[in-house]
């Protein structure tokens, strides 16, 4: 598959809406076509591991054929933390084919996609209270995220948890709030991503591809745009 937009079409008439996530092993990608977003949501899972910068364009290909790519009017794209290698990779496919199209990207945390799911093992009494999702890396440290669920949500499908602070390397162990360790489960999290996608969409919300930014809190080069 060769990664070739068509750059004669207008992005404005797109009907395509993508979401990519590759923060684990597995690859997932989910699409939805607005004619009828009711009955048009396609998705996969791939666990291609370490091939996914061989097999990336091939995984996509499966779904959407790279004459169809002009046809995407939104994007949507797990951003970390993750795979130091396999979440780059993605987030810097998401934001060339945004750059070209010239569609929104918005990039979600795979912490984020998550916590809805894990919120689920809270007690009653901590539904009204922040709480931590974490991943203990040996000899790095803790990863953490710290997230709320919104009771008073509008829009239940976006803003049901609300993420605090983006995941980020903790200085030291957790000791207050309740703490939930990550569990990957990639097909239900790309489609969580994808639905963020349509909600935006039909919000109207305007996202750059500049802004989209991978989150590996270990890396050894600092990442400001973790903590922002």
């Amino acid at each position: 598959m060769n990664l070739n937009v068509n750059d004669k079409e207008n992005p404005s008439n797109g009907h395509l809406i993508l979401a990519l996530h590759s923060c684990s092993e597995t690859l997932g990608i989910a699409m939805l076509d607005l004619r009828a977003p009711e009955k048009s949501l396609i998705s996969s899972t791939f666990p291609i591991g370490r091939s996914l910068s061989n097999n990336i364009l091939n995984c996509l290909g499966e779904l959407i054929p790279a004459s169809h790519l002009h046809k995407i009017c939104r994007l949507s794209v797990a951003i970390g933390p993750g795979g130091f290698t396999g979440t780059r990779i993605t987030v810097v496919l998401a934001r060339t084919l945004a750059q070209q199209l010239g569609c929104n990207l918005d990039g979600v945390s795979s912490f984020a996609l998550m916590a809805p799911r894990l919120a689920n093992q809270l007690q009653p009494f901590q539904k009204n209270k922040p709480f931590w999702i974490i991943k203990n890396l040996p000899r790095r440290g803790i990863i953490a995220g710290k997230y709320r669920v919104n009771n008073n949500s509008k829009n239940r499908m976006i803003e049901d948890v609300l993420e605090l602070e983006k995941p980020h390397l903790l200085s030291k162990n957790l000791k207050s709030d309740a703490s939930l360790n990550a569990s990957d489960d990639v097909q239900k999290d790309v489609i969580r991503l994808l639905n963020i996608g349509l909600i935006k969409h039909q919000l109207k919300k305007k996202s750059s591809w500049h802004e989209v930014v991978p989150i590996y809190p270990t890396s050894p080069v600092e990442n400001n745009h973790a903590n922002q």
